[in-house]
């Protein structure tokens, strides 16, 4: 990508932020879209659980042990109320959980592990710093059983191509590899009881079926790897959850389960992966386009047909990676974009998968190495220096809904109902990302706004509603960041202008007449209306 002059880029960013301000302050086009959207607040519905934001993904698992990554799990825990937190690398060298040595210390010579004296020594410092630090804010494990260890692994030099490099060829020895997962479970269960660790999930490795595992042929070798591991698990106690096959593009799942029934292996949950930039090649088998918008939903309807095809229909679906994008897209993941994107997928997916678990809640991440800029299109939902991004404001305002889904009658509305009785809608414009994705185009979204004609029965004479926005000009620190030139480096200054333009804007109080309201929506944009 060439960058654009600071200056002229400053300066586009600055117009274009002028220009939507004053087309915000009139009234919808006549050319807007109209959703009638009607609603009875009193209407039996279908339970509708949060199952979007009970996990969430991130940065490998020494990044854990640092202050700024505890601070976003912090802030991503006040907004979702999230319970579970996925990462690689458990087993990475930097964690130090299994050398080779004797007499209780390691060898860190090449030379002096052969020999028949070598064994297994296990290092459980980083492993308990790591786990007390998610415990004590309120976050249980999703706990990736991954990479091989560098004295465990049969070929030190299958290394992953990620900036830390991580070893994915399998083990050397299966009875040195049980031993660790023995002691590593035993020793969970010695901290931290078995009611406990009972509550979290174990899955077997990352994206076996590409470049994650150098066994070859790469399933059946995954396979075995599954087994033993399934069953050292189970010897230490039948009540730890452990499942897999954690695959890329949502691949293998009715393969997994044919094999694990046949084996008599212990499993349960099923877990994959899905991006919305995956290929209808890779996930389908076929020649058809699918849009970002669609694929996340379309891959877990595919696999939550083969769980209800497979000798287990009932076993829980965990989709332990999603995203709008694989790759680090800037007006994709780093924009108002995600609103929508996201609405539409919790529409679309609710029913068919109990768990997803976006890909990631921060930006303290380094797959690619060390971050240079705040916003590069990083996945997670808060920007380097604990700046929120969009998409974590977008989480925000769809926490609010409630957890009964009431009948709507357009694909860009979610209308639900909570315990005490709040009606809470999401409306959103869809419109795809602006210019190329790869790049930091700067300007509006295209397409027209979207008036919604919101008509609520059943509700008492003095219900009020109070509406939330994320759009260009609501909650969108892009905007600000444009407007500065996009620094690599941002001062302190910088930083803390930024915090405050990632905010969720303050909501609007509206007035309701015999239930009815009107709102506009621009594109990219989404709102959330809570009517009590």
């Amino acid at each position: 990508m060439k960058a654009k002059p600071k200056l002229l880029h400053a300066a586009l960013g600055l117009l274009a932020a002028c220009l939507f301000a004053a087309g915000a302050a009139q009234a919808a086009p006549a050319a807007a879209d109209t959703v009638q959207v009607k609603v009875d607040a009193k209407a039996p519905g279908t339970p509708f659980p949060h199952f979007w934001e009970r996990m969430f993904g991130s940065g490998r698992a020494s990044l854990a042990l640092r202050d700024d990554y505890r601070k976003d799990l912090v802030a991503v825990k006040q907004a979702t109320g999230f319970g579970y937190v996925r990462f690689h690398g458990i087993l990475d060298e930097d964690v130090g959980l299994f050398h080779l040595g004797k007499n209780g210390q390691p060898f860190y010579n090449a030379a002096d592990m052969s020999g028949a004296d070598a064994r297994p020594v296990y290092n459980f410092s980083y492993v308990d710093q790591i786990y007390d630090g998610l415990l004590e804010r309120g976050v249980r494990p999703f706990v990736e059983l991954g990479f091989m260890p560098d004295d465990l692994s049969s070929d030190p030099k299958a290394r992953q191509d990620f900036w830390y490099h991580p070893n994915v060829a399998p083990p050397k020895d299966y009875a040195l590899w049980d031993g660790m997962i023995r002691a590593f479970a035993q020793h969970l269960v010695a901290r931290y009881g078995i009611d406990e660790v009972s509550q979290w999930y174990f899955e077997v490795w990352n994206e076996p079926n590409i470049g994650f595992w150098a066994g070859d042929p790469k399933m059946p070798t995954y396979y075995t790897l599954y087994d033993h591991t399934a069953r050292a698990l189970k010897s230490v106690s039948p009540r730890l959850r452990v499942g897999g096959p954690a695959t890329a593009q949502a691949a293998q799942v009715a393969g997994f389960l044919k094999h694990v029934h046949e084996a008599h292996v212990p499993v349960d949950f099923v877990s994959t992966h899905v991006y919305g930039d995956d290929t209808a090649q890779n996930v389908f088998h076929s020649d058809e386009h699918i849009p970002r918008k669609d694929m996340v939903c379309r891959a877990v309807d595919k696999v939550h047909r083969e769980v209800l095809a497979s000798p287990y229909p009932k076993l829980p679906f965990i989709m332990s990676e999603y995203n709008a994008s694989y790759a680090n897209l800037p007006n994709v993941t780093d924009t108002v974009y995600m609103g929508p994107w996201l609405a539409n997928t919790i529409r679309a997916c609710a029913g068919k998968v109990n768990m997803m678990s976006y890909w990631t809640f921060s930006d303290v991440f380094e797959e690619g190495g060390v971050v240079r800029s705040p916003f590069y299109g990083g996945f997670g939902l808060i920007a380097e220096r604990n700046i929120p991004k969009p998409a974590f404001n977008a989480f925000a305002m769809l926490h609010r809904l409630g957890d009964v889904r009431l009948p709507a009658p357009s694909d860009a509305v979610l209308a639900t109902r909570r315990t005490d009785g709040t009606l809470v809608l999401a409306l959103w414009n869809y419109a795809p990302p602006v210019g190329d994705t790869a790049s930091y185009a700067v300007g509006q979204p295209k397409g027209d706004a979207k008036h919604f004609e919101v008509d609520v029965s059943s509700l008492p004479a003095n219900a009020t509603a109070q509406v939330w926005r994320l759009d260009e000009a609501h909650g969108n620190a892009i905007a600000a960041f444009d407007r500065m030139g996009r620094p690599d480096f941002p001062t302190r200054e910088q930083i803390a202008k930024l915090r405050k333009a990632g905010r969720m804007a303050p909501p609007e109080q509206v007035a309701l007449h015999g239930g009815k309201l009107g709102l506009d929506v621009p594109p990219q944009g989404l709102v959330v209306v809570e009517v009590r």
